[in-house]
């Protein structure tokens, strides 16, 4: 009966855990993403500065609770082509560099895109911190990578996600105190949503600089509700 009666206890606890977990799922058509954060974000703009030096826009949307700190940073690279144009008009003679080619795109703005999700990673390892883990995922088919860093000074734990959809750059992370549970549920739960907020899943695997350049047509995908659009 005591058996009976814990199990009994920890579906509850469960089923009332996931329901908060419900109401916790924070929708952005504006910058195309879904996430389940502890609390409604902040939200905050920036300029990012781009392996190249291109000054993008972007937004940080964050959440602290305690010692745990939520994020998820935006950049915006739909732009980066005239930036590219405009930065060729300014190019000394005899600079083929400057201004790029076929393949990288004038001032080297598609060579920018390519390597937009290695250039955030980069520094996220460039932090006072050991990188324990890094490797290849998928997010409802759009393909990142996944790191894990212990800070060198107190020992917390950053879970991170970063990838690339549709020209944005998405930097997902949580930080955790050392010995806390891992924020596995945000982690996992970042996502895309289309302009009427419902959420994006491909038929096959989504790389954005295929997709995102249009070299190759956006595959099929299909669409589900997601939660109330910010």
């Amino acid at each position: 009966m005591r058996t009976m009666g814990f199990a009994l206890l920890c579906i509850a606890s469960i089923s009332s855990t996931a329901t908060a977990q419900d109401l916790d799922e924070y929708v952005n058509t504006r910058d195309g993403f879904k996430v389940y954060f502890p609390s409604q974000p902040a939200v905050r703009d920036i300029t990012w500065t781009s392996q190249q030096g291109f000054m993008l826009p972007g937004r940080v949307y964050s959440v602290d609770q305690g010692r745990e700190h939520y994020s998820v940073t935006v950049v915006d690279y739909s732009d980066i082509e005239r930036m590219g144009i405009e930065r060729v008009k300014s190019c000394p003679a005899g600079a083929p560099l400057c201004k790029g080619t076929a393949l990288s795109g004038p001032g080297l703005w598609k060579h920018d895109v390519r390597g937009a999700q290695q250039w955030a990673e980069r520094k996220l390892l460039q932090r006072d911190a050991k990188v324990t883990d890094l490797t290849w995922s998928q997010h409802d088919m759009v393909e990142g990578d996944e790191l894990q860093l212990v800070s060198n000074s107190d020992q917390s734990r950053t879970y991170a996600y970063v990838a690339m959809h549709e020209m944005k750059l998405y930097i997902a992370e949580a930080t955790v105190p050392k010995g806390a549970a891992p924020p596995t549920l945000f982690q996992t739960s970042m996502s895309w949503v289309d302009k009427d907020g419902k959420g994006i899943r491909y038929q096959t695997m989504y790389n954005n600089e295929f997709h995102g350049l249009r070299q190759y047509p956006v595959p099929p995908h299909t669409t589900g509700v997601g939660g109330d659009a910010q």
